[in-house]
């Protein structure tokens, strides 16, 4: 395919501009129009912890399990188990969320490290 071909893909009565033709090559600003309605699964990690089975089954409820992370260290922000930021967590009404304090550009020549397991 040559930077100069267009791609048509199938309308989408729900979606604005859906069904025109995308030339390759664009700027990606307008070139990825329709892949922005593709969800993506978005997770927060708040630490890990290594276990053996043993300890496992001896846990139960009121457990509590020390993770490996310092309180007040930031919190790792997962799109689709790729690491992409990190940030601290906030109360907003009665639900939980993270401000946003430092997003990390990925190079994907090299290899991906801290992903989510």
């Amino acid at each position: 395919m040559s930077a100069d071909e267009t791609v048509n893909f199938p309308r989408n009565e729900g979606t604005p501009g859906a069904g025109q033709g995308v030339k390759i090559g664009e700027r990606a600003s307008e070139g990825l129009d329709f892949v922005m309605d593709v969800p993506v699964e978005v997770s927060v990690e708040i630490g890990r912890k290594k276990m053996r089975i043993a300890e496992i089954l001896r846990i139960g409820s009121g457990s509590v399990l020390e993770l490996d992370k310092v309180a007040g260290e930031p919190l790792d922000i997962y799109v689709n188990n790729r690491i992409v930021a990190r940030g601290e967590a906030v109360v907003v009404g009665d639900h939980y969320g993270v401000r946003l304090t430092e997003i990390l550009i990925a190079d994907d020549s090299r290899p991906r490290t801290g992903e989510h397991r």
